[in-house]
């Protein structure tokens, strides 16, 4: 099957054409600066060099047509028509409680995922432009909404519900969801198949460190916790992002330095982290220069966001009473031996031994990382979030096909 999968934020739309089945990228590429001056489109072609396309893009429906006509042209297209796309994959962030699994979308899915728009402000309603973009686009073909919520929607109320009046979740579902959902589960999976044992008996921490980062724990095939809460704000410390703090900070320094709810938002979510910390920079590799050249500040954001990752780490050991996997990915994860290294270390007691000499150097590739023989196993895996996306419209979409 065909697939496209769509990932659509407020001024940009980022997209893949898989062969599903085989997992072959046949194109992908990006519209950014939709609305704006300046717009262009990104593409590339099977492998080949990227083309860039500076067009006129008001808004996200031309430029989902001028993704589909670069898909069908002669000089830039892997397809003759867009009679040959099966199937269009979203990646929606927020499902709420309504969806634990993706969905074909409907007029009462596309109504469930407004009612998340609160929730979720800043990707929602990107992500249902791009839905409504595309089905005015392609007419009659399927679509379906991946939630990055949906993965975690099996862990049980004493994980998910947060010690505030019940009337708040009854009234305002205040309760937390997780996200990076799509990835989580990829690699976990992957895990299982990496280690030659069913899914759905091993006890997998995978940890999903970027700029944005989660943690969650895996148990017996069902995440039973995850890092992130209501939003993505909560958990372990990262690049702009303050993760868990004392909720009475927040009123503390509306007070002290006169912010109204917007400006605390701004500053816990885009000026915190490792960058607030540092004062350099939210890139590690910028963080890991400094810190080398004797700067204090950037040595002490690498060292909170490695306690803070590995206090995740062993608490979800504990909550499922031991763990037989340790698995990195996304960009830092897949990318920074040294970050991989000072997580992992001392993690012996819970049967995680990292294997120094495995672990040096590697960026970007499946391999394991523990000491030969380990009985708890250490990866690095590089996510597939789109892969996982097209697979699961494959799903859904022959299901459907099927009733």
């Amino acid at each position: 099957m065909k697939v496209l999968v769509i990932n659509a934020g407020s001024s940009s739309l980022k997209y893949q054409f898989f062969e599903s089945e085989t997992g072959a990228v046949l194109a992908k590429g990006g519209a950014e600066r939709i609305g704006l001056d300046d717009s262009l489109i990104t593409h590339t072609r099977n492998g080949d060099e990227k083309v860039v396309l500076e067009t006129d893009l008001p808004d996200h429906k031309e430029a989902m047509e001028q993704v589909l006509s670069l898909l069908t042209s002669p000089n830039y297209g892997v397809i003759q028509s867009m009679m040959e796309i099966d199937a269009v994959g979203h990646r929606v962030v927020h499902g709420g409680e309504k969806f634990s699994a993706s969905a074909l979308i409907t007029p009462s899915v596309k109504a469930a995922i407004r009612v998340c728009f609160d929730l979720a402000p800043l990707h929602n309603p990107p992500n249902m432009t791009g839905i409504e973009a595309c089905e005015a686009a392609m007419p009659g073909v399927p679509q379906v909404a991946v939630f990055d919520t949906a993965f975690h929607q099996s862990m049980p109320a004493a994980a998910y519900m947060y010690a505030l009046p019940y009337e708040m979740y009854d009234e305002y579902r205040v309760r937390r969801y997780g996200f990076h959902g799509t990835s989580h589960r990829f690699v976990a999976q992957r895990c299982a198949e990496l280690m030659d044992k069913p899914f759905d008996s091993l006890r997998i921490i995978t940890c999903h460190l970027g700029n944005g980062s989660s943690i969650a724990a895996v148990d017996h095939g069902v995440c039973i916790d995850t890092s992130m809460g209501l939003t993505p704000l909560a958990g372990v410390c990262m690049g702009t992002r303050c993760g868990d703090i004392d909720p009475a900070i927040v009123t503390f320094l509306m007070q002290k330095e006169g912010l109204d709810h917007k400006g605390i938002d701004s500053l816990m979510n885009k000026k915190s982290g490792v960058l607030g910390v540092s004062g350099v920079s939210s890139d590690f590799r910028d963080l890991e220069e400094a810190a080398n050249n004797g700067n204090k500040r950037a040595r002490l954001a690498l060292d909170m966001f490695v306690y803070h990752c590995k206090k995740y780490v062993g608490s979800y050991s504990a909550a499922m009473g031991g763990v037989d996997a340790l698995v990195f990915t996304a960009g830092i994860g897949e990318n920074n031996y040294l970050v991989r290294e000072s997580i992992a270390s001392g993690l012996g007691y819970m049967g995680l031994q990292l294997d120094e000499q495995k672990n040096h150097g590697v960026r970007g590739v499946e391999k394991e990382l523990s000491v030969d023989g380990s009985q708890a196993k250490i990866f690095v895996i590089p996510t597939n979030e789109e892969l996982a996306i097209a697979r699961e419209t494959e799903i859904v979409v022959r299901s459907a096909m099927a009733r």
